[in-house]
């Protein structure tokens, strides 16, 4: 099988539902942001050496493949790749980390190592995600659950940049 379908060639592409929509529908912007946000982690993951990080950020990547599966359905998704269990673990994680740091007294600058900027440019894309989540959710359904686990991703990434 090719890797190219032509089917897109028109600007159109298929949802997993089957159903064909514009290539920059709210949709499709989504889980394509999704699917960018997973790149940054993992360069970011690539310039960590903290295998314990590295751990978290990798298991962090597997959780979005299904996100962009639900994010890719739509209306016919009945249970949500994300629960308020999911949520309360990365409240946990941030609160590990974030206990070991000083009071933020002053803003992040990114740049002071490869890690730190890579980590930074993943929080960015995660709010980005989290932005387009919350226009998709004011057209569609989207979970509460999802949501809530986007904005405390970028709170765990943003204590993760800072105890680099």
């Amino acid at each position: 099988m090719g890797i190219y379908t032509k089917k897109g060639d028109t600007g159109t592409t298929s949802l997993a539902s089957g159903r064909r929509v514009v290539k920059h529908d709210a949709r499709v912007e989504t889980y394509g942001t999704v699917d960018e946000l997973q790149a940054a982690i993992g360069l970011a993951r690539s310039f960590c050496g903290r295998e314990e990080m590295n751990r978290e950020l990798f298991e962090i990547e597997n959780k979005l493949i299904p996100i962009m599966g639900e994010l890719s359905m739509g209306a016919a998704v009945t249970v949500s790749a994300v629960t308020a269990a999911d949520v309360a673990r990365l409240e946990a994680l941030i609160d590990t980390y974030d206990g070991k740091l000083p009071p933020l007294t002053n803003f992040e600058i990114p740049g002071r190592t490869q890690c730190d900027s890579a980590m930074h440019l993943a929080r960015t894309v995660c709010r980005r995600v989290e932005r387009r989540l919350c226009a998709l959710a004011e057209a569609e359904p989207v979970s509460s659950d999802l949501l809530a686990w986007i904005n405390r991703l970028s709170d765990l990434l943003f204590t993760f940049a800072r105890s680099l």
